[in-house]
């Protein structure tokens, strides 16, 4: 995966494993909600100062926490109901953008965001999981939940 992503250019970024983002040289790592208090000693463990951190949060005491323990950045979620947590309450749009233009670190937008409603997350960064994976044609999905949010349309 690393070399994949720097013949693209692009950022790898790991999900909890800080050993792994390490022996990797990872641009990043994501943590859940669960281990946010952990971000200042990872950083410590770590001894990177350039690595970005980040964590997944679900709440204004979250995000606050995340901000609190060194984070980078955070995604914010579920924003839409989704398909790999049916029936789990969701944030809605009005919720989001609150919570976003509350906090005191960069949020992207996460949860259930597909081609029907990218459009109300115009201009915000989102990452986009299952209506990607699940799609017949991936790429196409992807190029048309780009151009939906970068123009609004």
């Amino acid at each position: 995966m690393r070399q994949l992503t720097q013949r693209y250019q692009t950022k790898l970024i790991i999900h909890s494993q800080a050993d792994i983002a390490e022996a990797v040289d990872a641009d990043g790592l994501h943590v859940a909600s669960a281990d946010i208090a952990s971000l200042a000693h990872i950083r410590t463990w770590l001894g990177n100062q350039n690595i970005s951190l980040s964590a997944s949060c679900h709440s204004a005491a979250e995000l606050a926490a995340a901000a609190q323990a060194g984070a980078d950045w955070a995604t914010l979620s579920p924003v839409f109901p989704t398909t790999s947590h049916p029936g789990l309450p969701h944030l809605g749009m009005p919720a989001f953008r609150e919570l976003a233009g509350q906090a005191a670190l960069p949020v992207i937008a996460l949860g259930g965001i597909d081609e029907a409603n990218a459009a109300q997350l115009a201009g915000m960064p989102v990452a986009v999981i299952s209506a990607i994976l699940d799609a017949e044609n991936p790429e196409a999905v992807a190029r048309n939940l780009a151009r939906i949010i970068h123009s609004g349309a």
